[in-house]
């Protein structure tokens, strides 16, 4: 099977297979969303995955070998990346992104309280690096002429935090951090009840849409696990 593009043009043709496009579209577009996103997995990430192995992050989180330096740089960038889709939702250039406010999922705050926490342990915090300004700023200017690609970016940043994000953030804490629970991996309230609330968001905005927006949505799966990654790649550094 191709790799990288291939892999989307593959979950897309499933997805465009008849006039059901995918079995899940019934539930709403997220479900599509979440079928290509696993997808772009590897097979050592997900039992959906189809891509191979290429990159120190698309292996098992079991096998990563992690550095505070590291987990600072990617918590840093992570930061800046939540601050700049955060600020893009209470800007709300597009009317439909008022949806997404105070949802429950954003990371902001907590993770300023995570960076204090390492401050006090005698850490010297570092400014944000290339792939998180890099990815911030494609954000900023995708929110503001392109919201189809931009929802998609959300949706992914947001569910892959709170599934495959979290179990990165339990593995690290193991190896690193004397298993200390960082404030990044809570929540206030029932996570699966918030991320029913985001679905159920997105499904309304997503509601309207023709079916080449939707198409164009899901063609920017691969951009998001691109930037993603390369964040991501930081806590092994």
């Amino acid at each position: 099977m191709p790799q990288r593009g291939g892999v989307v043009i593959s979950a897309m043709a499933a997805v465009e297979k008849s006039r059901n496009r995918y079995p899940g579209e019934a539930k709403g577009f997220v479900e599509e969303m979440r079928f290509v996103a696993m997808r772009m997995h590897t097979r050592e990430q997900a039992k959906e995955g189809e891509k191979e192995v290429k990159e120190p992050e698309e292996r098992t989180v079991t096998k990563w070998e992690p550095s505070i330096d590291g987990y600072l740089r990617f918590l840093v960038d992570s930061k800046l990346v939540y601050d700049t889709l955060e600020g893009i939702i209470e800007k709300a250039a597009f009317p439909n992104y008022v949806e997404f406010k105070n949802t429950g999922l954003e990371r902001s705050e907590n993770l300023s309280k995570d960076l204090v926490w390492f401050t006090e342990q005698g850490n010297v915090i570092p400014e944000p690096s290339y792939p998180g300004c890099n990815y911030a700023e494609y954000l900023k200017e995708l929110s503001e002429k392109d919201p189809q690609a931009f929802v998609c970016h959300f949706y992914n940043i947001y569910f892959a935090h709170s599934a495959g994000g979290r179990m990165i953030g339990k593995k690290v804490a193991e190896k690193i951090l004397n298993n200390r629970e960082l404030e990044f991996y809570k929540w206030d309230g029932e996570l699966s009840l918030l991320l029913q609330n985001v679905r159920d968001k997105l499904n309304k905005v997503t509601e309207s849409w023709t079916r080449e927006e939707k198409n164009h949505c899901l063609e920017e799966t691969e951009k998001s696990f691109k930037y993603s990654g390369e964040i991501l790649r930081q806590i092994l550094s």
